[in-house]
C-alpha cells in the first residue's frame, strides 16, 4: 500500500501526544498594554507552546501562517529530544535487527537530513489542526527543498480533501546569475484547510486582462494601474512615470515593491481621461495609494486569487520594511508585510479573527496584522510563538543589543505599533468637519514565557523522607513563582484563553484576581479568613481558586467547600 513514511516517525506521533510538565510565565514588564491588548507573545518551544495552548485556542484560529526552516542545511535549529540515537536509527532502518545481527552495508549515504526535518514539524502540524476553527486554513511557506516531503506530510495530518492551493510567490526580483542550472525566484506556501466544506475563501476585486483596459463594448475594467513585470521601471519608459493628484491632494507615483521608480501602465493623456471619467479608483494600502482602473459603472468584480504570487513585494522588500523599523539589518531574512495581507485576504481573515504563526522569527505577520486592522478598521488578534534563539555575536543584531530573535520580535511589534499609532494620529489631524476620525487598534501585545511548572517536584519514595523534606513541601509552590504565574497556570489548566480581561481587587486588605468579570476569581495569599471567602463566594463567580498554602490548617480548607456550596453552589472549586 502506498504509504508516507521516515526514520523517527513513529516517536515523531508519540512526541505529538506526549504531556509535558510545563506551564506559561506572564511577562508584564516586556509586554505593552497588558490590561487591554488581547494579543499574545510567547518565548520558547512552538512545540510545548503548541501543547499548552491546546485546550484554551481548541477550534478557535481562524489562520494560521507558519515559515519553518527551510532545511537548507544551515537553518535547521530545533533538537527534538525524539529525534533517535544511532542504535535506534540502525534498528528501525534495517541496518541491525533486535539482536544486533548487521543486515547490509552501514555506508555514509544513510543520513538523517530529511528525517529529522519532518520528526520536528510533524507533531507541530498535527496539534496545529487541533487548533483550527471548521473554517480556518492554514499557510506553511517553504522552498525546493523540503516542498514534496511538506506536501506529504499535509495530506496526512489534514487529508488530501482539504488542500486548498499551493501558492507561488515571487520571492525575488531579479535573476541568479551565480546558479549553475537555473535561477530559482519563487518559493511555495502551501494552504490546508480545516475542514474545506466549510470554508469560504476571499476574492480578489482586481481583475488583470493582458493590458487591454476596455472589453469589446469600451466599458472599463478594474485594474492596478501601475506596471509590473518586465520593464516596469522608469528608466525603461520615462514617459509613463508622472504624477496623479490622489484624494487627499498628495501626489502619487508609481513605485515598485521595493519603493524605487516604475511606471505606470498607460499614458498620461489615457490616465486624464481616465480621472475625468471617474473611472480610476484610489486605493490605501499598506499605507501607499495604489490605483485601478474600473468598470465604467462603478462596479467590481470578484474572481478567485490567482496561485501566482507578484504584487505583494519580495524578500528584498521585506528586509527594506524591517530595517526602516531598526535602522540596521538585525534579522537574515523576513517576508514583505504585503504576503502576509495577501494571505489574510485568502483566507478572508476578517473582524475579531484570531491568527497564529508559531514560526514568528521577526514578527511580520503580527506587523501586518496591526496595520491592516488599522487600514480597515479591524480587529483582528494575533498569536506569535519563537523560540529565544541566540544572535550570533558576529551580527548586527547582537551589536544593536539583541541577544537573541524573540527580542528582536518584540522589539518590532512595539516600534511597528508606535509607527501605526502616529501615523493615524496625524492623518486625524487633517480630517475634516464631519469626518470620522480613525481609531488606533490594539497594538499591545501580552507576554509569556514558557517554563517548569509552578508546583514543587516530588521525587523522593517514603524512606528519602527527612523532616528537613516534609517542611519544605508545607507549600507546594516554587518559592520563586508569583500569583500570576499560578493564575494564568489555572487558566491554561482550565481551559481559558490568555487575553481575557484581568483586574486585581482587595477585600479587607487580601488581593483578589478578577478574570473576565465573573469567570473566574482567585485569591493567593495566605491565611484567608473566612470573611474574605465569603465575600468571594457572594459575587457567585464561575470559577473560584485558590492555594493551598491559603489556609492555616485542614478544617479551615475544608470549610471552604462548606462555604462556597451554601452561597455559590454553582461555581466549580479548585486549591492548587
Amino acid at each position: 500500500r502506498y504509504d508516507f513514511t521516515w526514520v523517527g516517525k513513529r516517536q515523531a506521533i508519540i512526541e505529538a501526544n506526549r504531556p509535558i510538565q510545563k506551564t506559561l510565565r506572564p511577562c508584564t514588564e516586556e509586554s505593552k498594554d497588558w490590561e487591554n491588548t488581547e494579543n499574545i507573545y510567547i518565548e520558547g518551544d512552538n512545540l510545548d507552546a503548541l501543547k499548552l495552548l491546546q485546550e484554551s485556542y481548541l477550534n478557535k484560529v481562524k489562520m494560521i501562517y507558519i515559515d519553518p526552516p527551510y532545511n537548507t542545511g544551515n537553518d535547521f535549529i530545533y533538537n527534538d529530544k525524539f529525534v533517535m540515537d544511532s542504535d535506534e536509527y540502525d534498528e528501525e532502518t534495517g541496518a541491525m535487527d533486535e539482536y544486533g545481527n548487521r543486515m547490509f552495508k552501514n555506508g555514509k549515504d544513510r543520513g538523517r537530513y530529511h528525517s529529522d526535518w519532518c520528526s520536528m514539524l510533524y507533531p507541530r502540524l498535527k496539534l496545529a489542526r487541533n487548533l483550527l476553527r471548521e473554517d480556518g486554513v492554514i499557510f506553511v511557506s517553504i522552498d525546493d527543498n523540503e516542498v514534496h516531503n511538506l506536501r506529504k506530510m499535509m495530506d496526512e495530518v489534514f487529508g488530501e480533501e482539504n488542500f486548498v492551493a499551493t501558492y507561488v510567490w515571487k520571492a525575488r526580483a531579479g535573476k541568479d546569475h551565480t546558479a549553475q542550472f537555473a535561477s530559482v525566484s519563487q518559493e511555495y506556501i502551501l494552504c490546508f484547510s480545516k475542514e474545506k466544506n466549510s470554508v469560504v475563501m476571499g476574492k480578489d476585486i482586481r481583475e488583470r486582462s493582458g493590458g487591454n483596459y476596455t472589453d469589446d463594448r469600451g466599458n472599463y475594467k478594474r485594474e492596478q494601474l501601475r506596471q509590473w513585470g518586465t520593464h516596469d521601471r522608469r528608466l525603461d519608459r520615462p514617459t509613463m512615470y508622472y504624477p496623479v493628484l490622489a484624494p487627499d491632494g498628495t501626489q502619487v507615483y508609481p513605485l515598485r515593491p521595493d519603493g524605487s521608480e516604475g511606471c505606470w501602465r498607460i499614458s498620461q493623456s489615457r490616465m486624464n481621461a481616465l480621472l475625468k471619467a471617474g473611472n480610476v479608483d484610489f486605493v490605501l494600502e499598506q499605507g501607499a495609494w495604489r490605483l485601478y482602473a474600473k468598470h465604467r459603472d462603478g462596479t467590481t468584480t470578484e474572481t478567485a486569487i490567482s496561485t501566482y504570487i507578484d504584487d505583494v513585494g519580495t524578500s528584498a522588500t521585506g528586509t527594506l520594511q524591517l530595517k526602516a523599523i531598526f535602522n540596521d539589518k538585525v534579522f537574515p531574512t523576513t517576508k514583505p508585510i504585503g504576503l502576509i495581507h495577501k494571505l489574510v485576504e485568502i483566507a478572508n481573515a476578517k473582524n475579531d479573527d484570531l491568527i497564529v504563526d508559531f514560526f514568528a522569527g521577526s514578527s511580520t505577520a503580527a506587523h501586518a496584522i496591526m496595520q491592516l486592522n488599522a487600514e480597515d478598521g479591524g480587529n483582528r488578534k494575533f498569536i506569535m510563538v519563537q523560540l529565544p534563539e541566540a544572535c550570533d555575536k558576529n551580527t548586527e543584531a547582537y551589536n544593536a543589543g539583541f541577544k537573541n530573535i524573540s527580542e528582536i520580535g518584540k522589539e518590532r511589534i512595539r516600534r511597528a505599533g508606535e509607527q501605526i499609532r502616529k501615523e493615524i494620529e496625524e492623518e486625524n489631524q487633517q480630517t475634516k468637519l464631519g469626518e470620522k476620525p480613525k481609531s488606533v487598534p490594539d497594538i499591545g501585545f501580552r507576554v509569556f514565557k514558557i517554563d517548569e511548572t509552578n508546583m514543587k517536584d516530588v521525587y523522593y519514595s517514603a524512606a528519602e523522607y527527612s523532616q528537613e523534606t516534609i517542611e519544605g513541601l508545607v507549600d507546594n509552590v516554587k518559592e520563586d513563582r508569583t500569583d500570576l504565574d499560578l493564575l494564568y497556570q489555572v487558566l491554561i489548566n482550565w481551559g481559558l484563553p490568555l487575553d481575557l480581561k484581568h483586574e486585581m481587587e482587595e477585600i479587607d486588605g487580601f488581593t483578589i484576581h478578577i478574570v473576565d468579570t465573573d469567570a473566574l476569581i482567585a485569591c493567593f495569599e495566605p491565611n484567608i479568613p473566612e470573611s474574605v471567602m465569603r465575600k468571594i463566594a457572594e459575587r457567585k463567580p464561575l470559577r473560584a481558586v485558590f492555594r493551598d498554602g491559603s489556609f492555616r490548617d485542614s478544617p479551615s480548607k475544608l470549610n471552604i467547600e462548606g462555604i462556597f456550596k451554601t452561597i455559590a453552589p454553582d461555581t466549580k472549586l479548585r486549591v492548587i
